[in-house]
């Protein structure tokens, strides 16, 4: 049975602005009973809360200042996303930054989806979850499935984010806790990340690299990912990972079985 949004509330980091915002409301108009815009950044946080606000009404939303890098700070999220929801079914760990001249801040914030999923899988979600089922969501990107070397430190960490998502999206997982785990992966999109791309490398010839790759890149539309992912929540396996890209519908990435290399 696809897994029905209605009535559910979700917890959505880095969803001050760009992909993450379009994403909460995206799913509040496929009925979300209630979300949580969990962000580092305060004004851009309000400004969204707000923003949900005017078109939802009040009591769908709140905006809890938060620090994935930090367990604790993540936490505080999911705890007051239950004390207002009273209920939690959906997590889609969404902060993420692209700027591999500050690489090991990158690491750590790309790598808060192992906080985020930690929290969801084992406690929040297991325990808070309104039906029979909960949904973990991790963004990954198409740097997380293809070579991109204008950003090789980026591109590993969102390889990380599906080695993480197949594994703890394996059935073995699925049967104890009923959370489905799954990742996106979305093309270049027409968001602040990739507009202010420019200039945040590791220098002149990754710099070189990246201008040949946007010379023949269009940005999706964030609402394209958006609705993709409300596709993936109803209706994906765990475990799986989706493509989104160029506007179009999402399409699964298919991992090959390593004995199919193997020597005959």
């Amino acid at each position: 049975m696809p897994f029905d949004i209605t009535n559910k509330v979700a917890l959505i980091s880095g969803a001050a602005s760009g992909i993450c915002l379009t994403i909460a409301k995206e799913l509040l108009r496929n009925g979300l009973r209630g979300v949580t815009i969990a962000d580092i950044n305060k004004e851009l946080g309000e400004k969204a809360l707000q923003e949900i606000k005017n078109e939802f009404g009040s009591n769908k939303a709140i905006f809890v200042l938060t620090d994935v890098t930090s367990m604790k700070s993540f936490e505080e999220a999911f705890q007051k996303t239950v004390n207002t929801f009273k209920n939690l079914d959906i997590l889609v760990n969404g902060a993420g930054i692209l700027n591999e001249s500050i690489w090991q801040q990158e690491i750590a914030i790309n790598n808060g989806t192992v906080h985020g999923i930690l929290l969801a899988l084992e406690n929040y979600i297991l325990k808070h979850k309104t039906d029979s089922e909960g949904v973990i969501v991790n963004i990954s990107s198409i740097a997380g499935v293809a070579s991109f070397p204008a950003f090789p430190i980026y591109s590993g960490t969102k390889f990380a984010i599906l080695g993480m998502t197949k594994a703890f999206g394996d059935e073995a997982h699925y049967k104890r806790t009923k959370i489905r785990v799954m990742a996106i992966c979305p093309g270049p999109t027409d968001t602040p990340l990739l507009r202010e791309i420019s200039g945040r490398n590791l220098g002149e010839p990754y710099e070189k690299l990246l201008q040949e790759l946007l010379s023949g890149i269009h940005g999706q539309k964030p609402e394209s990912v958006a609705k993709g992912l409300v596709q993936i929540v109803r209706h994906a396996s765990s475990g799986g990972a989706w493509c989104v890209e160029d506007d179009k519908e999402p399409y699964e990435f298919l991992w090959p079985e390593r004995e199919n290399f193997a020597p005959k």
